[in-house]
């Protein structure tokens, strides 16, 4: 697939399960239809887990 901007070479990634296609040259993504709310919906599913508590202080 080439870019539709700047007709460079389109590569394909998988986040999350969606396939999305990245230009090389401009950087733009192309996401087929219902891609990006499928990212949406994954993204904000994902939590970053709590940090572990502070160390106790020494005596």
């Amino acid at each position: 697939m080439q870019c539709p901007k700047c007709h460079a070479p389109m590569h394909t990634y998988n986040r999350n399960g969606v396939q999305i296609e990245q230009c090389s040259g401009c950087r733009g993504i192309f996401l087929d239809y219902g891609e990006l709310e499928s990212l949406t919906r994954l993204e904000s599913q994902w939590t970053q887990p709590a940090p572990p508590p502070p160390a106790a202080p020494q005596a």
